[in-house]
């Protein structure tokens, strides 16, 4: 655990930040932690999204070195060549998200540790902080808890609060049912606190908000939100059945006491203000483009040609040698056939396939951060009214969903600083109906699977972890790959195992989960 050490530390002495900050000047928001000998309650909150930052906006480490030879392969949201053992995921794939989360967490724990010895006058006026922070912390667990299964969190990053003693700061782990039965409790009862607290005139939440600019509406949305995620994706799993059913109906059942996100307008997301800060999207360029991140999968462009989907041109632009044919990469070809798709030669067919759209996503400097948007809140919706036998309502929120991702990628084009593919037209009424009519809900036999078809075309390469999970949970789109006999791993993993330095640093917490450490091995709540 040497570097929940040394990341404790840090966290001590990180993001000052001047209490009259704007969004717009993020160079004054994050000072050299070096520098830095004093902390607020207030800036420490801002320090919490800043040491979460790289798994909520594109950077080029969590796409290169984490996304795109593990996840965006499980669930072909893109195309490679196939090669020896592409289904096992790398070393330090997962330890670089891992070491990204406990950033994150011990910035967290620091921000505990300034609010709980704050003055209780203070801890009043920042109340709203603390409860916001707690949002953000636990929107970041629920995923890292989804790609490993138990972790150590509750003791984990208290360094500094055991006031440096090593020797009581190694974390045990918590089970993955044990933390979702914690952050649920906590985010029920952070949306009743929510509902009655009220924001003193005189605070900073405005300025120092930069995900939902300090409106507490916002938060109620994104609170409930989060909670209607978790309580969907633990409903089939026996331990939490009857819970998930109970709550998710009084969420859905009083919206006026637990809004949602359903428009786009009301996006949790980090937006990006000014490239040039730490905040910031401009290594998703050499995440996609570097090693040929960006190509199609047949399977995504096959839907989209197939049927009609207005979205194609905003997500994809065709290969420079396909005469303006959005074609994706077939996965079942050999890895030489599929290298010459993707580079080779004009008479090998090279230059033919699609890529992801490069003014959209590698090159748009200001590609937003989603942690939730109103589409997958409306397919999360559609999902519990098909379950409860309204298929009416369910259509409704399905086709809402729809509309609002695309939507949505014309508004994330639209941020773009980049023309070096030109805006694609907005769709008419008529297409995005075309569209929904060729989906067809009415005739389809099996809803659930239209459904999360719509959910995986959605998140694609905004929210791989999400979409991730989605697929594991209702185990459809289903995909096929091509394994050799000489493969460690033969089929896709059900989840992660825990990075290397767990056993070597934290071996005698380890011991206790060492059993489960292996990729096929299902969470609690993959029940299918």
């Amino acid at each position: 655990m040497k570097k929940y050490f040394i990341i404790g530390l840090w966290a001590v002495v990180v993001s000052a930040i001047t209490p009259a900050c704007k969004k717009s000047s993020f160079d004054e928001l994050y000072r050299d932690p070096e520098k830095v000998t004093e902390t607020t309650v207030e800036k420490q909150f801002v320090g919490v999204i800043h040491g979460y930052r790289q798994l909520i906006v594109p950077t080029y480490r969590n796409y290169f070195v984490t996304i795109l030879p593990t996840i965006a392969r499980y669930i072909q949201i893109y195309g490679w060549a196939n090669s020896e053992n592409q289904l096992l995921p790398g070393a330090a794939a997962i330890e670089d998200r891992w070491n990204r989360y406990y950033e994150g967490l011990a910035q967290y724990r620091e921000f505990e540790n300034v609010y709980n010895n704050s003055d209780p006058v203070v801890q009043e006026q920042t109340r709203i902080f603390y409860l916001a922070a707690k949002v953000i912390f636990y929107d970041q667990s629920q995923q890292i808890v989804d790609l490993h299964g138990s972790i150590p969190w509750s003791q984990a990053g208290m360094l500094s609060t055991n006031g440096g003693d090593y020797t009581v700061s190694y974390p045990a782990y918590d089970s993955a049912e044990d933390i979702y039965t914690a952050m649920l409790d906590d985010l029920k009862a952070i949306a009743s606190e929510l509902n009655a607290i009220s924001i003193p005139s005189t605070s900073l939440f405005a300025t120092q908000d930069i995900i939902n600019n300090g409106s507490l509406d916002l938060w109620k949305k994104y609170c409930n939100s989060l909670r209607l995620r978790m309580l969907t994706r633990v409903s089939s799993a026996s331990a939490f059945s009857s819970r998930a059913q109970t709550e998710l109906s009084e969420i859905i059942n009083a919206p006026t006491t637990y809004p949602l996100i359903l428009a786009n307008d009301d996006n949790a997301q980090l937006d990006v203000f000014d490239p040039s800060t730490d905040i910031n999207s401009t290594g998703f360029q050499d995440a996609l483009e570097s090693w040929n991140g960006n190509i199609a999968s047949k399977v995504m462009i096959d839907h989209m040609n197939e049927k009609g989907d207005p979205r194609l041109p905003f997500v994809f632009e065709p290969g420079a040698q396909a005469n303006g044919a959005y074609i994706g990469l077939n996965q079942s070809l050999t890895g030489t056939v599929q290298s010459n798709l993707i580079s080779g030669p004009v008479t090998s067919g090279g230059g033919t396939i699609a890529i992801y759209n490069r003014s959209t996503f590698s090159r748009n400097d200001y590609f937003p951060g989603l942690l939730i948007s109103a589409s997958e809140v409306n397919f999360l919706l559609s999902e519990y009214y098909l379950a409860a036998g309204n298929s009416a309502t369910a259509k409704t929120y399905f086709e809402n969903g729809i509309k609002e991702s695309i939507d949505l990628f014309q508004r994330i084009r639209s941020v773009s600083n980049d023309n070096i593919v030109a805006a694609a037209t907005a769709p008419t009424s008529s297409a995005i109906n075309g569209y929904i009519s060729a989906v067809d809900w009415d005739g389809a036999s099996n809803k659930l699977e239209l459904i999360a078809w719509q959910k995986w075309l959605h998140f694609n390469m905004m929210q791989p972890v999400e979409s991730w999970a989605e697929v594991r949970r209702l185990d459809y789109p289903q995909f096929t790959f091509v394994v050799q006999n000489s493969d460690v791993q033969q089929t896709v993993p059900v989840k992660w195992n825990l990075p290397s330095s767990e056993p070597t640093y934290n071996g005698a917490n380890y011991q206790a989960v060492q059993v489960q450490d292996n990729v096929n091995t299902k969470l609690f709540w993959d029940v299918n």
